[in-house]
């Protein structure tokens, strides 16, 4: 007997002609998120990804297989030869690991995939429940509302198990076309760009800086912030974009009061190009509504109007807890919160516009050399590989 990780996915895409994509890469995603740790084997069998390893690996593994999405549940299970012995000792050691069975209730589910198998799917858990009775003091039966359930799977071998850790869900990596993050030094993207990955959006980012009005620490929080959502995501391209010449423009060209939304628009339009030569459908954004002076509904309808690509904002109707507690759970949070500034907070007005006029903005922008300004700061951008 040996013990494995098992991984199942959704149902629904273990379908269709995207299936064998799917795995691969939800198996090139979960083996990089697993690289570090170690493993001897992974395979594919009945649309369960297993994976051999040290047993003392496995604990270890769980956590950062969850991260990657499209999966339902992990287990640890013990495979074993397809005979009743076997398989009667293989539900002994998986109850004990449990270490949590005194006075509780249980039912073993049975998977048949294996056909053959001389014993039907409800006599085998039949026999093995009387087996379980008849082995442990203080269990019983209930097969409607178990505390535990024993589960065997019989295919090439049999796979018994019964702890399942739930998974991300979601929908595979690029199954929802391809977007591009506004990535800040902050703790809102971040979370904005899990949610757009959990539902199959394969993400690169860009971040702007303006070096050297910010730190380069506050550049390189950025780069670590975005090694971190790369659990999640998979292989991300950083933009690195510097926009101090622009904001020199701004400031000495327009009112103050006007900064930020000018400056988000040129923020809109370098990824707005960006995206045309690398094939991005979308903008992704952190904005929430409200939240700042830039968030207010005539502020993001000013600065969306920049550009004809589609913008996304996950988290617009979520409040700050909310998304402090998203950051916490996908552990982007601590690094979000370190005090190095972005250009954002460097050139952010003392009394920024909250209900900017487009009238008003387009005037002061014909005051800048837009498409200049644009193509040096594109020209002098740094890509960063994750």
């Amino acid at each position: 007997m040996e013990w494995l990780i098992a991984i199942s996915f959704g149902e629904l895409f273990l379908k269709g002609k995207n299936r064998n994509t799917f795995f691969a890469t939800a198996r090139r995603n979960i083996e990089k998120n697993i690289r570090d740790i170690g493993y001897d084997d992974i395979y594919i069998e009945s649309s369960v990804l297993y994976i051999k390893a040290d047993y003392e690996k496995l604990d270890i593994m769980i956590p950062e297989i969850q991260k990657v999405f499209g999966i339902i549940y992990i287990s640890k299970v013990l495979k074993c030869e397809k005979n009743i012995d076997s398989i009667k000792e293989a539900c002994k050691c998986v109850i004990d690991e449990r270490n949590d069975y005194q006075n509780k209730t249980f039912k073993v589910v049975t998977k048949r995939v294996d056909k053959s198998f001389p014993l039907q799917s409800t006599q085998l858990s039949s026999m093995l429940g009387g087996y379980i009775l008849k082995n442990y003091e203080n269990v019983k039966v209930d097969v409607h509302k178990p505390d535990f359930k024993v589960f065997v799977d019989i295919k090439s071998k049999a796979y018994v198990y019964s702890k399942r850790y739930k998974g991300q869900g979601g929908l595979p990596l690029g199954s929802s076309g391809q977007g591009l993050l506004l990535l800040s030094g902050g703790i809102d993207s971040p979370v904005a760009g899990f949610m757009m990955a959990k539902r199959g959006m394969k993400l690169d980012a860009i971040h702007f800086h303006s070096y050297p009005f910010t730190s380069k620490r506050a550049h390189q929080k950025a780069i670590e912030l975005a090694e971190i959502m790369s659990k999640y995501t998979g292989d991300m391209r950083v933009y690195s974009v510097n926009l101090a010449d622009i904001y020199k423009a701004i400031n000495e060209n327009c009112p103050r009061n006007y900064t930020t939304i000018l400056s988000r628009r040129f923020m809109m339009r370098i990824a707005e190009k960006i995206s045309k030569e690398n094939n991005y459908q979308a903008v992704v954004t952190g904005e929430s509504l409200g939240q700042v002076a830039s968030q207010t509904l005539e502020s993001m309808s000013v600065i969306e109007d920049a550009i004809a690509l589609p913008v996304l904002r996950p988290v617009i109707a979520l409040d700050k807890a909310e998304i402090i507690e998203k950051s916490v759970e996908i552990g982007s949070y601590q690094k979000s919160i370190e005090p190095y500034d972005d250009c954002c907070s460097i050139f952010a007005p003392s009394n920024p516009i909250t209900k900017p006029r487009i009238k008003f903005v387009k005037l002061y922008e014909e005051n800048l050399n837009i498409e200049e300004l644009e193509n040096k700061a594109i020209e002098k951008m740094e890509i960063i590989n994750i």
